[in-house]
């Protein structure tokens, strides 16, 4: 089924453009013609034959063109062709150029984040590292200053059961001492004679 052609237009450019379009496939006909531009019988008829005669007349006068005009007309299109493949070259070219520069500088751009991130991580394995140091630095002096707490308490309640067994001996020898005392002042009493009394003379 032929394709339908602008409704707009006149009958018999309708009948033109249609016949135009189904040439390039096969004959037009009567019949496609007139379903395919939505005119009449009548109209198909008259303006298909129309177009037939004016299609016949263009063919003769190109068939009638001189063959040098033919030969100059095919060098233009040759050259126009030539230019035509010349400028596509040479914008292929360019366009190719720039992807290759695009390409190079996204590789540029990649490795110089790739270098950037290198850095980073060197930085970061390198603060980490010094952190690690200086956090075992700071355990060992935790653990250290714990040692030393628990040797001064050690030591307090050393000396604190050292101060309570010299005070206790410290009281045994004052004990001692005031036995002794005792002792020897009962002693004295014992070998010194009582004292005589001498009478008074008159």
């Amino acid at each position: 089924m032929s394709e339908q052609v602008s409704p707009t237009g006149s009958a018999r450019d309708r009948v033109f453009a249609a016949a135009e379009k189904i040439s390039a496939e096969r004959n037009p006909t009567v019949s496609s013609v007139r379903e395919a531009a939505g005119v009449s019988n009548a109209d198909a008829t008259r303006y298909l034959k129309a177009w037939r005669e004016e299609s016949a007349v263009a063919g003769s006068r190109i068939a009638a063109t001189p063959q040098p005009l033919l030969d100059q007309a095919a060098r233009l299109a040759g050259s126009v062709w030539a230019d035509a493949v010349a400028l596509a070259a040479e914008q292929h070219a360019a366009l190719e150029a720039r992807w290759v520069k695009e390409g190079q500088d996204k590789d540029t751009e990649l490795a110089e984040l790739v270098a950037d991130l290198d850095r980073i991580t060197s930085e970061k394995n390198a603060q980490a590292a010094a952190l690690n140091t200086e956090l075992m630095a700071a355990v060992t002096r935790a653990e250290d200053a714990e040692g030393r707490v628990h040797q001064a308490e050690t030591a307090a309640v050393s000396a604190r059961s050292d101060a309570g067994t010299l005070a206790h001996d410290l009281a045994a020898a004052r004990a001692r001492a005031d036995t002794l005392q005792q002792s020897h002042d009962a002693l004295i009493q014992r070998i010194t004679p009582p004292t005589t009394k001498t009478p008074n003379k008159k």
